[in-house]
């Protein structure tokens, strides 16, 4: 098993506060022949007519003195778990959480943005001192 990111435990009590049943800690899949491990799934009953929403959500905490070398990294990984959700649960959506002072200070440059843009990556941006859920970017 995988070590758990750092800030693990915040975005999972940030996701409960928001009334996400975390059914999944963590989400393990097997493609092809390969096993992925994403941190946590979690699921949320919506309105009637809409159902069950059910995401994935893989935790980063790009605390290395690279950034980028950091977002490398987090997007082949993300790009491979949304592969993987794709053939085995397509009806989930994968999310990348990221820290507030990692989206404000790396994700708003242009080429960042080019980047999450280009490759659909759905964001949670948290607040691991408050242990909330501030954006949800889809």
């Amino acid at each position: 098993m995988a070590a758990k990111d750092k800030f693990h435990a915040v975005v999972r009590i940030a996701l409960e506060k928001e009334q996400w049943k975390i059914t999944d800690d963590p989400l393990r899949l097997e493609v092809g022949g390969t096993k992925f491990e994403i941190d946590l799934g979690a699921e949320q009953l919506l309105a009637a007519e809409r159902g069950e929403e059910k995401i994935a959500v893989e935790i980063k905490t790009f605390l290395s003195d690279s950034p980028l070398t950091d977002y490398h990294a987090a997007l082949g990984q993300f790009l491979n778990y949304r592969l993987a959700l794709e053939i085995s649960d397509a009806t989930r959506i994968l999310y990348l959480a990221v820290p507030i002072g990692v989206y404000e200070a790396f994700f708003k440059r242009e080429f960042a943005q080019i980047s999450v843009e280009r490759y659909q990556i759905k964001q949670i941006i948290y607040d691991p001192i408050q242990e909330v859920i501030v954006q949800w970017i889809p």
